[in-house]
């Protein structure tokens, strides 16, 4: 079948250790050229600059400068000394404080690479110091780091808006239950290590005025995931606007109200997150070459009888999504994976009745994963970095967390209310 023969020659290349622009591309252009499609070189470049073209993607490199401003600066810092004073109590307290400053952070990063180098450079030394494993901590942190993808403010959540043409406004808001339960399950896991090992019983509960003075360091930045979901869902300004806002928000507090960052320091973050961007349109682009000749050669319908015949029911074509991007996840990383798959699974979904916002939780949760499965584990070697631990020992510490977010991803996948809890309730 084309199809599968088409997706073994891309994973051959992209396996062999070419980079995964020029694996797409060669895809594209080798699979024309041996099977004589008879398609000119210039539909491949108009398709790859039609990728990068949508107005949209201009919130990409937007959210991600607001990330680095806010990551760079002192506002982890104020988070995770927000977190302590509220939940630091509780046993296995700095695995709980560490769960629950990944996700607030994540609200106003929306990198799961940004949300675990920032927190994680704070909390490690102390877990480590509490009497923690350097490959617990590296563990917890790398899988807390994603909570940020399920966050309002979550990059992956833009550019699956963008390809399957749902209201950002709607899945923006149908990824915070969800990352309030794996949180939870997160948080159940800390609790049990802590008590089980014995290395942290909790700290002394925080006095009120404590609680509220690190409440009010902490509030400038917490504030703006509020008023960005706000300004979305109010319909205010629309998801792009809402990147530059958040830039100018977090160039606001991390210059004039914290002045943790200089004038001088701007250049640098913009070099960095305009690096980290053209590296994701490239792929965008490329992956649009790609889904161009998937859809003239009508993969998508070859793929839809196969699937048919395989899954009849939508739960069963869920199930295959997942067990599919999970190994999909151990060699792609999140954003190029869901630009590779989503255009094939969009038409599958639509003829099952399927969702499409409850679909796109559903793989960006499970794409998450993909960030601390080895080998190639974006937020694993983030924190294998800060915590100097190896990988092995940390893939052992790894089991209960991903237990418990595998878990949580079957009650998000056959539980299609806690996508659309939030949303209903606004309405």
């Amino acid at each position: 079948m084309f199809a599968f023969a088409l997706f073994a020659v891309f994973f051959a290349i992209a396996l062999g250790g070419v980079p995964l622009v020029f694996a797409l591309l060669l895809t594209t252009v080798g699979f024309i050229a041996l099977a004589n499609l008879g398609h000119p070189l210039e539909s491949v470049f108009l398709a790859y600059i039609g990728g990068v073209e949508p107005f949209i993607l201009i919130a990409v490199p937007l959210f991600v400068f607001a990330g680095e401003l806010l990551s760079k600066g002192g506002v982890g810092r104020r988070v995770v000394d927000f977190a302590h004073a509220l939940l630091g109590w509780l046993p296995g307290g700095l695995g709980v404080v560490t769960v629950a400053s990944c996700l607030m952070f994540g609200g106003v990063s929306g990198s799961a690479i940004a949300d675990t180098a920032a927190i994680g450079s704070l909390v490690i030394p102390a877990m480590v110091k509490q009497g923690y494993s350097r490959a617990f901590a590296a563990a917890l942190l790398a899988v807390a780091g994603t909570l940020a993808l399920l966050m309002p403010l979550s990059i992956p959540f833009l550019v699956y808006a963008f390809i399957s043409g749902v209201s950002m406004r709607q899945l923006s808001m149908a990824g915070v239950v969800p990352a309030l339960v794996v949180a939870i399950a997160l948080i159940a896991v800390c609790v049990w290590h802590g008590t089980k090992s014995g290395c942290d019983n909790g700290a002394q509960r925080m006095s009120r005025r404590q609680i509220w003075a690190a409440t009010k360091a902490a509030g400038p930045a917490l504030l703006m995931p509020i008023i960005i979901i706000g300004g979305i869902w109010s319909g205010v300004f629309t998801p792009t606007e809402a990147a530059a806002i958040a830039v100018v928000y977090g160039l606001g507090v991390s210059l004039f109200l914290y002045r943790d960052l200089g004038w001088r320091d701007v250049p640098g973050l913009l070099l960095s997150a305009f690096q980290t961007s053209a590296t994701v349109m490239l792929v965008i682009g490329a992956t649009g070459a790609l889904a161009w000749l998937i859809t003239v050669e009508q993969v998508a319908v070859q793929l839809a009888l196969w699937v048919g015949a395989v899954a009849s029911e939508p739960w069963i074509f869920l199930l295959v999504v997942n067990l599919a991007l999970l190994l999909l996840g151990i060699f792609i990383e999140p954003l190029p994976a869901m630009l590779l798959t989503v255009p094939l699974l969009l038409p599958l979904a639509q003829a099952m009745r399927i969702d499409l916002v409850h679909l796109g939780v559903v793989i960006t949760a499970n794409l998450a994963l993909a960030l601390y499965t080895p080998p190639v584990g974006g937020t694993l070697f983030v924190a294998a970095k800060l915590a100097n631990a190896g990988i092995g020992d940390i893939s052992k510490a790894l089991v209960p967390l991903f237990v418990a977010a595998l878990a949580v991803l079957a009650l998000i996948t056959f539980m299609p209310a806690m996508t659309s809890v939030i949303w209903k309730l606004v309405l």
